[in-house]
């Protein structure tokens, strides 16, 4: 396939949504998410979710227009219900509210429960940043399928469970970090298996326990390893903090749901700058220490150091004039979206 201009991509998916069922704000939300973890060079989070999507719709796993209920609040916490609307639009608002409470409070935080997948989780700290806060965002499935074996076993018991952290700087991509506390984010292996490629030993084992470099080992009875190699227990304590945070402290629960149906469970808070200190000083020195970080002498075969959400921000700027490599298979999948549900797109190649 050649690239695929970013605004076509995001039109394609849109479009997709809203013959699906989803409302037209609905479906420019989810696309937007989509195609900036595309840029970002994230195609795990990006277009390739869309058939997975509209199949959660049609099983009625996500319900376009759900409502957003608050089940309980105090001036500085929220519990939100997303009524399994889309994890993109429950999140987002409930970020903004976050955010609005912190603006009052100077720290506020919120949980959610019962929403479709919510991408990658980025985007949502990055709206504090941007309003000159500190944004933190852990996820994890609830009780939907697991992927990940705790740090010496070989069945898997946890999710990929990711955190972000976002801070407000001066710099000319944002500051931030976004990982999954497991060695690879599950879609990297969908991604994979699409692209037809192997993977890195160190990622999945097999049923048995055994390293393994397919990408489908994982999805035959084997598991991905948690974050750190050697030292994966400390990818496996980090993950099961965010487990007890998005799916204890949320309600969800830990373990497997029989129905399958995938069930974000988010915890995000937010902190005021200038509730401990000036917050433009807070932003220069945060642009100087980026500044101190990237003059490192660059190690052997190593171009050059990069900050924390450099690289995704310089891919960006990138994708927008050179467009999104989407693998044939993902193409296909999204044509055949378009002619079962009616959609008039063109799939033929820019």
């Amino acid at each position: 396939m050649p690239m695929i201009p970013a605004d076509r991509l995001e039109r394609i998916a849109g479009r997709l949504l809203v013959a699906a069922g989803a409302s037209t704000a609905e479906a420019a939300t989810v696309s937007r998410h989509l195609i900036a973890a595309n840029l970002a060079g994230h195609d795990s989070h990006g277009i390739i979710h869309i058939p997975g999507y509209i199949a959660s719709i049609q099983r009625g796993h996500i319900h376009p227009g759900a409502p957003f209920t608050i089940i309980k609040e105090s001036r500085a916490t929220t519990v939100v219900d997303g009524n399994w609307g889309f994890g993109f639009t429950v999140s987002e608002r409930a970020m903004q509210l976050t955010i609005d409470k912190a603006r009052q409070e100077n720290v506020a935080a919120a949980t959610v429960v019962r929403q479709g997948h919510v991408g990658r989780l980025t985007d949502y700290p990055l709206m504090a940043a941007e309003a000159g806060m500190i944004g933190l965002m852990t996820a994890d499935s609830g009780r939907g399928p697991k992927s990940v074996a705790p740090f010496g076993g070989r069945e898997p018991r946890l999710g990929t469970n990711p955190i972000c952290i976002a801070v407000p700087s001066h710099l000319d991509g944002p500051f931030y970090i976004d990982i999954a506390t497991s060695a690879v984010a599950g879609g990297k292996l969908g991604v994979a298996i699409e692209r037809g490629q192997s993977i890195p030993a160190g990622w999945v084992i097999d049923s048995e326990g055994r390293a393994a470099t397919d990408p489908t080992a994982a999805r035959k009875g084997g598991a991905i390893l948690p974050l750190g190699g050697s030292e994966g227990h400390k990818g496996y304590g980090l993950s099961a903090m965010v487990e007890i945070l998005s799916g204890l402290l949320t309600g969800l629960g830990f373990g497997i749901e029989p129905t399958g149906r995938h069930n974000d469970g988010c915890f995000m808070a937010v902190f005021q700058v200038d509730a401990f200190r000036p917050l433009e000083e807070f932003k220069q020195e945060v642009t100087e220490f980026a500044q101190y970080l990237t003059a490192t002498p660059p190690a052997e075969h190593v171009e050059r150091v990069y900050y924390p959400g450099e690289l995704e921000y310089l891919r960006t700027q990138k994708g927008r004039v050179e467009g999104i490599y989407v693998e044939d298979a993902t193409w296909q999948k999204l044509a055949a979206l378009a002619n079962e549900l009616a959609v008039n797109e063109d799939f033929s190649p820019p």
